[in-house]
């Protein structure tokens, strides 16, 4: 099973891909880890990466890597550079993870958990997600796990919404799926649970759209609070933190690719005085 975690017995490599990446946090949250894991020699960069650049990337690969953390837009490709998929990044769809071992490349999905988390245990209601991207569909997946199956997709092109239905289909859920990111949207649905998981900026007209007394989750984490996540905020609004789902998701990762588990208290610490120094 190339997904099962084992002790490491070397230093090793790993990284965050994506585009743009100059923002990510994940080298901070990751080398925080193998600190406090005492894992000496282990090494977490940092590569700008496309969708066309993933193959040839991961096939450059040597023995010394233990895995990659993807971000957009890798989410989706990183299925097709996989041996073997995880149920639930099968399910959604979508991988931000794939651990690198001697029998080959497993693709899984920490955004889920990371979602799971960020939210906490008691949310319900009902839902409305923003965007139809790789996000878009572990947030599909973690809603269902926090047991919300009235969920509405808003998306700028329900024609172009294929891949996130064809997740839902999968994941067991039914979500409406309407075009209502148009800038000139007069307002959003009512929902108890609000996720953003739009790219930067793409959401800023739409938080002061948020019901007052709506929970809302902007994935988005840099820089924070991002303008969606402050209108929301001043209309009233319970906002968390994409800084949230970052660190659970990267606690995930770190076991997968260690095969110990995240430590959260030191990988917390890490990130916050990373954004205070941001600040």
């Amino acid at each position: 099973m190339l997904g099962a975690v084992t002790a490491p017995t070397s230093p090793r490599r790993a990284a965050v891909l994506g585009s743009p990446i100059a923002h990510s946090l994940s080298p901070v949250l990751h080398r925080a880890a193998y600190a406090e894991l005492g894992l000496d020699g282990w090494e977490y960069g940092m590569h700008e990466c496309d969708e066309s650049g993933l193959p040839g990337f991961v096939d450059g690969l040597g023995p010394e890597w233990a895995g990659l953390s993807l971000t957009m837009p890798l989410k989706r490709v990183a299925l097709e550079v996989a041996d073997e998929v995880s149920p639930l990044a099968a399910a959604t769809g979508a991988a931000n993870t794939l651990v690198l071992r001697p029998g080959g490349r497993f693709a899984d999905n920490t955004d889920v958990a990371g979602i799971v988390a960020a939210l906490g245990p008691g949310t319900g209601g009902t839902a409305l997600v923003l965007g139809a991207g790789g996000t878009a569909q572990a947030a599909l997946a973690a809603l269902r796990e926090l047991g919300i199956s009235d969920v509405t997709v808003a998306v700028r092109s329900v024609a172009r919404a294929g891949e996130l239905r064809a997740a839902a289909e999968r994941l067991g859920i039914d979500p409406d799926v309407e075009p209502l990111l148009a800038a000139d949207t007069p307002a959003l649905p009512a929902a108890d649970v609000v996720i953003s998981t739009l790219p930067g900026r793409a959401a800023d007209h739409l938080g002061a759209r948020v019901i007052p007394g709506a929970t809302v989750l902007d994935v988005v984490y840099a820089p924070w609070p991002t303008p969606f996540a402050a209108a929301a905020a001043a209309n009233g609004a319970r906002v968390v933190s994409g800084l949230e789902v970052l660190l659970h998701q990267a606690v995930a990762q770190v076991e997968l690719m260690t095969g110990r588990p995240g430590p959260v208290a030191a990988m917390r610490s890490a990130l916050d005085a990373a954004v205070a120094a941001r600040a």
